[in-house]
């Protein structure tokens, strides 16, 4: 006699705390798209879907490692030329005391490894409001909860010292610091880091500096790499292909593990032992970061123009617009605008992609201030798509909040 299941297959609780905002509107979208209407999107900060493109000699770089046959398992940690360019990378960027590097399949898997390396049951880490929300979607599948500190949009979205102090628990095990920012596209001063270094070393904290943007600062202010400002300090650094090289489809990613040798060993004992257990990173990828890193640079200078009059246009459109208001980004290529509306900015988002096919991200998606309403807008589009964009995001300001 035959059996047969009768239970459904239950996915595990702890997933009921996975959100991911940016693309999950996908879902409206898709109901308007089937309406036959094309959608605007902002939500994404992929490059590649707007006129920018991958540097010629790194897809060369790439192409020359398929043909040369490096299409097998690569070492866990990374390629040789690789790892010696991440390094010269880290001495650029002022690091000088580099214990580990790694390579991983985008900087997703970075953080996956390097919070799964870390935290126990119990323990909590302090990630920025709002965040990126990568971070709260990797604790949850940890079954780890959420311990945030907020960013102060009053003082340019720089780190809420105060808020930090007062989050800091004893199972508290480090601190993630998004710079420059996203969704706020805010760089933090040398000072803040200080400060925030100094929390670190008070309190045994180790720091993930998510530095993935850290070549595209709008207005070619210096950046200072937290790893560089707190020598002593564990610190892994967080950097990639994606962004800074527009190759985000590669799924190349790496840390850069700095400070004092005996606090960090223990910790990068689990990191590895992770890496080996998941194999290695795209192989024939790899051979791109020797010629990103060390070859030509021309490209940012274009997307660094680009970004810089785009990020004028957002900035004027916020300025001129009833309801919203913004801090200008210094970097990256988003704007939080804070906007003044009776409801949820849930609700004007998906409104905004039903009515009017633009999409944009909820600033709720990304962690808020009760109280406070903001959407992400992603200004990678060219002026003339934007401006289309932001007339019909006021049009619906105007309709739905006269």
């Amino acid at each position: 006699m035959s059996l047969t299941q009768t239970r459904e297959i239950a996915a595990a609780s702890r997933l009921e705390h996975v959100r991911y905002a940016i693309r999950d509107l996908a879902c409206v979208a898709k109901e308007v798209t089937d309406s036959g209407h094309a959608i605007l999107p902002l939500n994404i900060g992929d490059p590649l879907n707007f006129d920018f493109q991958t540097p010629a000699h790194m897809i060369d770089a790439v192409h020359k490692a398929m043909r040369d046959g490096k299409n097998g398992y690569a070492p866990s940690s990374g390629i040789p030329e690789a790892l010696n360019a991440i390094r010269g990378e880290a001495c650029r960027k002022g690091i000088t005391t580099i214990q580990d590097v790694f390579v991983t399949s985008g900087v997703s898997e970075t953080v996956d490894v390097c919070l799964a390396a870390l935290l126990n049951p119990g323990d909590d880490l302090l990630t920025p409001c709002p965040d990126y929300p990568l971070y709260s979607a990797v604790l949850a599948k940890l079954g780890v909860g959420l311990n945030t500190y907020y960013l102060s949009e009053d003082n340019g979205w720089q780190p809420d010292l105060d808020d930090i102090r007062k989050k800091i628990t004893s199972r508290t095990r480090g601190i993630v610091l998004i710079n420059p920012n996203n969704p706020t596209g805010s760089v933090c001063t040398r000072q803040m880091l200080e400060q925030i270094a100094d929390l670190a070393r008070r309190h045994n904290l180790i720091i993930f500096a998510d530095e993935i943007y850290d070549k595209l600062i709008i207005d070619d202010d210096p950046h200072v790499a937290m790893a560089a400002a707190a020598p002593d300090v564990p610190v892994i650094t967080f950097g990639g292909l994606s962004k800074n090289y527009l190759a985000p489809g590669w799924r190349i990613g790496w840390g850069i593990a700095s400070g004092d040798t005996s606090l960090v060993k223990p910790y990068l004992e689990g990191v590895n032992k992770l890496l080996r257990a998941r194999l290695c990173a795209n192989h024939p990828e790899q051979y791109a970061i020797k010629s990103a890193l060390e070859g030509p640079q021309d490209h940012l200078i274009e997307v660094k123009r680009k970004l810089r009059s785009r990020r004028d246009l957002t900035m004027k459109w916020c300025n001129d617009t009833p309801r919203v208001s913004c801090v200008a980004p210094r970097g990256a290529f988003y704007a939080y605008p804070s906007i003044d509306i009776p409801e949820g900015d849930d609700a004007f988002v998906t409104e905004l992609i039903r009515q009017k096919y633009v999409m944009v991200v909820h600033g709720s998606g990304f962690g808020q201030r009760p109280g406070t309403q903001h959407f992400r807008i992603v200004f990678l589009p060219d002026e003339k798509t934007l401006a289309s964009a932001y007339s019909a995001i006021g049009d619906l300001l105007r309709e739905r909040y006269a």
